[in-house]
């Protein structure tokens, strides 16, 4: 890693410089595009077996999907989750989570929907006071019931598509639709595979998985966004290179930063997953698979697609004469 002082604040003689750090001392000339074929097949049987184990296994919809119990409380002193979570969890009402909110000593109780009416819900309200004592003030006490659940999946997936439709409408105007069509499918692709992870894994899906979906959509599209801007300079920049080499070229140029930014980000979301508690388990795992897949994505399935699809260099050097102010050849 090279440190290394802005040319232009040196040029000005400021005593103060600006550093700015360089994984690599000049442009890496690896051959990303080289296994775009194997990227390919990957990427296909991931979406594949994501697809089918969706429909045969399905998800593990959390309490705000299928329905439950909450419960909020507040203890004397701070509260001590794991004692809570054991008390509760031998009590046979199924799932149980409990979250920290607030003051240390608030404390939020999700409990899965029980078979039965209201009638079995309250059963459940009431073995819990029982089970925690009169030492604990109840502060409020709702039924999440199927019918809201089933608002909210479809609130989730509609926050989703909307998101993903206004990132490709967003693309196709700052770039040609070929650069559109491309960043939307490796967006599909991210968002399918970590679809898939919560599947295959039998994570809980809730509502800070789609928090988690929506979160890696805008992380990998502005790293492919990063990439075609580089792209698009190059197409002004060298008219007769072939298109793979500038592709490759484009993606080695911002190699450097896709390292950087993913890796400080990766760096963070696992210590989330590792410190952050049993809450946000399923949203740091969801990251960190977002993470990895979406810089894998820009450089092998966004920058690979623009080859099949073909960019017209006639488009560079139209929006080059626009700033220039002259007639595009």
């Amino acid at each position: 890693m090279v440190v290394a002082a802005d040319p232009a604040v040196a040029s000005a003689g400021l005593t103060g410089r600006r550093m700015s750090i360089q994984i690599f001392r000049s442009t890496p000339r690896y051959d990303f595009l080289r296994f775009r074929a194997a990227a390919f097949t990957f990427s296909s049987l991931m979406v594949l077996v994501t697809i089918v184990s969706f429909f045969a296994v399905g998800l593990t919809y959390g309490i705000d999907f299928r329905g439950g119990v909450l419960i909020e409380v507040a203890t004397r002193g701070p509260a001590d989750l794991g004692s809570m979570r054991a008390t509760l969890g031998g009590l046979g009402l199924g799932e149980v989570e409990l979250q920290e909110f607030g003051a240390p000593n608030d404390v939020l109780i999700r409990i899965a929907r029980q078979p039965g009416e209201e009638r079995a819900q309250q059963a459940a309200v009431d073995k819990v006071k029982a089970a925690l004592g009169p030492e604990v003030e109840y502060r409020r006490t709702e039924v999440v019931g199927p019918k809201v659940g089933d608002e909210l999946i479809r609130a989730g997936a509609t926050a989703v598509v909307v998101s993903m439709f206004l990132i490709l409408v967003y693309i196709w105007f700052r770039f040609e639709w070929q650069f559109g069509l491309a960043a939307i499918v490796a967006l599909m692709h991210d968002v399918i595979s970590t679809i898939g992870i919560y599947s295959l894994l039998g994570l809980e899906f809730n509502l800070t998985s789609v928090a988690a979906l929506l979160t890696i959509a805008g992380y990998s599209i502005n790293d492919t966004v990063v990439v075609f801007d580089r792209v698009r300079e190059n197409l002004r920049k060298y008219k007769s290179m072939p298109l793979m080499e500038l592709v490759n070229l484009s993606v080695n140029e911002t190699l450097s930063r896709t390292i950087l930014t993913s890796g400080t980000t990766l760096a963070a979301v696992l210590m989330l997953f590792l410190f952050g508690g049993e809450v946000i388990r399923g949203f740091s795992f969801a990251m960190i698979w977002g993470i990895v897949v979406g810089t894998y994505s820009s450089i092998w399935v966004a920058s690979s697609l623009l080859l099949y699809f073909g960019v017209r260099r006639a488009m560079a050097a139209e929006q080059e004469g626009k700033a220039t102010g002259k007639a595009a050849p």
